[in-house]
């Protein structure tokens, strides 16, 4: 990745806006989703600019840029339309080590700011690094389309009973099925659809029945020619839920992007055409883990007397089946 995506808690933020205009008046706007910590530094500002300071009662600092007004700065954005000055500002932020952006200067910028979908506290942030912002115009578009407006309130309803879930439902795997059910089913739409008291109330029911420990089980993932964009529909949930994953060079590394991040990785130095980690995975899977064992191509698998024996459940998808 050419940036690393991070998330900054907005109480910390401490931000100075350089310039303005019109640009610096519609990154103050953006910058006022998270926090009111903001210092305008310029002479003379528009309309715009000059009604945020003045309803959010903003520091003005009414000079053109000066160094030596960073000292309690931690994020920078300079939208001015003078080179000197953009330059200026950075060498003094490179030198105090502020995060930095010169707006469409992306080579005096120590971050840039992505394409962000607001359903807060959902925040959904698409970058294409720079390279083309037309194709991130069109990605947000479809997926504003398909998001609805009250998904937000879900993330609050999560964060609402998330220790009462943890405490009741035992088990990390048990506990990501749980939340997907719930989110998913009628009581996730019940909150979708403004009926927040009665979603309450099914989901205390819920978690009121007794839940089995979680089971492990092993799902071998032929991938064919390893293309990502031929995973099937149970492949992608099943790696999204994966506690360990399996795989030699022979399977296409950007196939792991898929797995569940936590997902514990094995590489392994023999090929599957050679050698399948059987027994490992069986060991994994009677601890109740969901394993997933990636295989290139599409020979069918060897039968393994351990794994016929166990009570171990197995599944096999093929990337391109349904």
């Amino acid at each position: 990745m050419k940036y690393f995506p991070v998330f900054l808690d907005a109480n910390k933020l401490s931000a100075m806006v350089i310039g303005g205009g019109e640009v610096a008046s519609r990154k103050i706007e953006l910058l006022l989703k998270s926090t009111t910590n903001i210092t305008v530094m310029s002479q003379s500002v528009c309309s715009g600019v000059e009604r945020l300071i003045n309803l959010h009662n903003l520091t003005w600092l009414q000079h053109n840029y000066q160094a030596g007004h960073l000292a309690d700065i931690n994020l920078v954005i300079a939208a001015t339309d003078i080179m000197s000055v953009n330059k200026a500002v950075y060498q003094e932020t490179t030198e105090l080590k502020i995060l930095t952006n010169v707006v469409d200067q992306p080579e005096l910028c120590t971050y840039i700011t992505p394409a962000i979908i607001d359903r807060s506290p959902m925040i959904i942030a698409l970058s294409s690094s720079g390279s083309s912002p037309i194709l991130i115009r069109m990605l947000r578009e479809q997926i504003e389309k398909t998001l609805p407006q009250a998904y937000g309130k879900l993330a609050d309803f999560s964060y609402k009973f998330r220790e009462h879930v943890k405490v009741r439902v035992k088990g990390l795997r048990n506990r990501r099925s749980f939340w997907e059910n719930t989110l998913r089913g009628p009581i996730g739409q019940a909150v979708l659809d403004g009926n927040q008291q009665q979603a309450e109330q099914q989901l205390i029911a819920s978690i009121k029945q007794e839940i089995a420990p979680p089971c492990g089980e092993i799902i071998f993932i032929h991938t064919k020619d390893g293309n990502p964009d031929n995973l099937t529909l149970n492949a992608h949930r099943a790696m999204q839920f994966a506690d360990a994953v399996f795989y030699d060079d022979e399977v296409n590394i950007d196939l792991i992007e898929y797995v569940r991040r936590d997902a514990e990785k094995f590489p392994q130095a023999i090929t599957s055409t050679i050698l399948i980690n059987f027994q490992h995975a069986i060991e994994l899977a009677k601890q109740g883990q969901k394993v997933i064992y990636l295989l290139a191509g599409n020979e069918p698998l060897p039968q393994n007397q351990a794994l016929l024996t166990s009570d171990i459940v197995t599944h096999a998808f093929v990337c391109g089946d349904n």
